[in-house]
């Protein structure tokens, strides 16, 4: 391999996503919709640097929004700064009737009309201390914990509830990353409750953090502190019982009635939400009962406070979180679930929870529900897997009648079809691509799928100029000795075919995701092309367990996470033993989150192949994480498993060069599980090497790129290729 220059690190620095989203001319379309829903704006990036784009659907036009070099030398006149009109400081406007546009900047609402620009102060954010009620006269409010409402009419208070206390809190909710400072900090302030339409009566929860157990991080990073500072938060581990506690609550404003729905409790990282019916009658909602197994479906009588199961769904590994489900105004529902062993969508009768019909049928999966037409009885949805010798990940979209006839498909192409859909329009727009064929951007009748426009076609000469290749997409056979499983690689621009490049898996293998890039612009915008600039070919597989394939294929990861890169070992090595120019005895692995803990554990359950690691944030024993994750996905109650698939107790396995890093404020995945494993480690007298951003918390060694992201890359030069990085050379990100 050439020797490590500053060169090596500049190709690398193109591929980040603060330069390469430059470098490709319109990429995609995201649809901002606007009145009528025959017209939207868009932005993206042109020859000419960051446009805004208002595109007419029935006219067949796409023109520039407004004259951005007028927008520019205007706002540069008002505010004295340079700006330029190849990159405007805004990212969102609005297009009125007229023409105008106006967007917010720095605190200010500005109006382009003609030549004239004209800015206000912003109004106040709205306030969200209170609820005002669907009729305009009653204001719900809290005070010492309790919830009170006011008439606005009289200006009369009334308390609602009286035994609400600090930590037994009504009307409020645990945000995710709410933080406590010091050891008697006050948690954030929130405020939430559910009016029925005819306002009189109110839903909320009480918040009972009374038995529950905080989380602990240090900040050693703040320049005018010199201890510590001491944060806190509420995140519970599996298997914890000490944990926050949401108990629905329902108020009658005319009775003054309370009832509390202790058997609906619920820890807080599971939670519900309910609906209210147009009558006001009746609420109902999902109750997914702790781990994750079985879920009711269920209806409240608002008056007599009975609770009905309309329907009750069981699995002995898991079922969905979040569940495809649609009310019509007829008396039935649609419900998309599981059962089948694939994602499917049913009719079923509100009443008696029964099946009506099936609505779709066979093995493939039904991702979501883009539109139901309840006049006419058709839903549109997206789906995978259906099309027969076709990627089982690429994502298309159908409509079928209501009584299961009709099933038509309306994005034909061979490709990932990424949809945008603003409902009541006769059109959505549908960017097509695949990580080597670059994206079209369309206009679609949703009636027929027809393409009405095209609105543009990414333009990639930049890339090509520089030799880019797109990531290679290859197929291998999973551990089960039969399915057929997907992944990519990726080639740097200097690739010669004579040469041996070592290989580094990018790992994520959980089984609420699928990794591996399916469009253009995933596969262009992510950690992997950055990587293999350095002299790499990197891989990204989609292994058993992982998301999108059904529910037997994702199943295999249940109380087993800690298998998932067993995949990975044998798709590189079908893959390296058709592709000489890749070095199979030189191996590395790097993740994040998850990831972090694939890529450890994969560094101690296969020793003998992965010689280097890079797991940053890991949660590294899954009794450490967060509870809802695990509980779900690794299994409750905690059993032995979760102790044999600990990177702490297999640490005495290593035998390779392994990189831990961790934020010191990570709030999301506790630093504490990095540090076990590096006590681990040392007990068990191995060499490691451990970073600590102090001042990071889980969002570090993005694609955007950092100082992480050069740690990262050298430790593979060194170990990996074993060649020497350049010390001290600072990565330049492309602001």
């Amino acid at each position: 391999m050439a020797q490590i220059t500053e060169e090596t690190y500049h190709r690398a620095e193109y591929f980040l996503s603060n330069s390469i989203q430059k470098e490709v001319y319109h990429l995609e379309v995201i649809p901002n919709w606007l009145e009528g829903k025959t017209k939207f704006w868009h932005q993206a990036y042109t020859e000419n640097g960051k446009r805004f784009f208002l595109t007419d659907i029935e006219a067949k036009t796409t023109k520039e929004a407004f004259d951005h070099a007028l927008l520019a030398k205007l706002l540069s006149e008002k505010t004295g700064e340079e700006i330029s009109d190849k990159d405007l400081p805004i990212n969102r406007i609005q297009i009125k009737q007229d023409g105008s546009i106006s967007f917010n900047w720095k605190n200010q609402d500005w109006t382009l009309s003609g030549d004239q620009l004209d800015s206000k102060r912003s109004n106040a954010p709205r306030n969200r201390d209170s609820s005002i009620s669907p009729d305009g006269k009653w204001r719900a409010f809290t005070r010492n914990f309790n919830l009170f409402v006011e008439n606005l009419e009289t200006g009369e208070e009334t308390q609602l509830s009286h035994d609400g206390k600090k930590d037994y809190e009504y009307a409020s909710f645990w945000g995710w990353s709410d933080m406590i400072y010091g050891e008697n900090g006050e948690r954030p302030f929130h405020f939430s409750i559910n009016w029925s339409p005819d306002s009189k009566k109110i839903q909320a929860q009480i918040v009972d953090l009374r038995l529950a157990e905080k989380m602990l991080l240090l900040d050693n990073s703040q320049d005018d502190k010199f201890r510590p500072q001491l944060q806190g938060y509420y995140r519970a581990s599996p298997g914890d019982t000490t944990v926050v506690t949401y108990i629905p609550v329902l108020f009658d404003l005319e009775s003054k009635d309370m009832h509390k729905f202790t058997e609906l409790s619920l820890p807080h990282f599971i939670g519900m939400y309910f609906n209210w019916d147009s009558s006001s009658e009746h609420l109902y909602g999902t109750y997914l009962h702790r781990g994750i197994k079985a879920f009711d479906l269920i209806e409240i009588d608002a008056n007599t406070k009975e609770i009905r199961k309309v329907y009750s769904e069981s699995s002995p590994t898991h079922v969905n979180n979040n569940n495809i489900f649609r009310r019509l105004d007829n008396g039935q529902f649609i419900l998309g679930t599981e059962k089948s062993g694939w994602n499917q969508l049913y009719l079923m009768d509100w009443k008696s929870g029964k099946l009506i019909n099936n609505i779709t049928d066979g093995e493939f999966v039904v991702k979501n529900v883009l539109y139901l037409d309840e006049d006419n009885g058709i839903l549109y949805f997206e789906a995978a897997g259906k099309e027969k010798d076709v990627n089982p990940y690429y994502s298309f979209v159908y409509k079928v009648n209501l009584d299961g006839t009709g099933l038509t498909l309306l994005t034909p192409e061979n490709s990932f079809h990424e949809v945008s859909y603003s409902p009541g329009s006769k059109y959505f727009v549908d960017n097509y691509s695949t990580v080597d064929t670059p994206t079209v951007s369309v206009v679609r009748e949703l009636e027929t799928g027809k393409i009405v426009y095209e609105v543009s076609k990414a333009d990639i000469s930049n890339l090509l100029n520089r030799g880019y290749q797109s990531p290679k997409q290859f197929t291998a056979t999973a551990k089960d000795g039969k399915t057929t499983i997907y992944g990519i690689y990726y080639l740097p621009t200097t690739f010669s075919p004579k040469k041996k490049y070592p290989i580094v898996d990018y790992t994520y293998t959980g089984p609420h995701i699928d990794i591996t890039p399916k469009t253009f612009k995933a596969g262009l915008i992510g950690l992997q092309q950055p990587m293999a600039e350095l002299g790499f070919v990197v891989v990204t597989v989609d292994g058993l367990g992982t998301h999108g394939r059904g529910k037997a294929f994702n199943d295999v990861s249940y109380n087993n996470l800690g298998d998932g890169t067993t995949d990975h070992v044998l798709a590189i090595k079908e893959l390296a033993a058709k592709n000489k120019f890749m070095d199979i005895d030189k191996v590395g692995v790097f993740g994040h989150s998850a990831g972090g803990y694939d890529a450890g554990r994969a560094m101690l359950l296969h020793p003998d192949f992965y010689k280097v690691g890079v797991a940053s944030a890991g949660d590294h024993d899954h009794r450490m994480e967060k509870a809802w994750w695990p509980e779900m996905y690794m299994g409750y109650p905690v059993g032995d498993f979760y102790h044999d698939q600990s990177n702490i107790t297999n640490a005495a396995n290593l035998k390779g060069h392994l990189l831990l890093a961790h934020g010191g404020i990570d709030e999301n995945v506790n630093p504490s599980a990095t540090f076990k494993f590096a006590e681990a480690l040392i007990n068990a007298g191995k060499d490691f090497d451990l970073f600590i951003w102090p001042s990071r918390n889980h969002s570090f060694g993005r694609t955007n790129g950092d100082y992480f992201t050069k740690k990262r890359w050298d430790y593979f030069i060194e170990h990996l290729m074993g060649e020497k990085p350049l010390r001290h050379y600072q990565i330049q990100t492309g602001n």
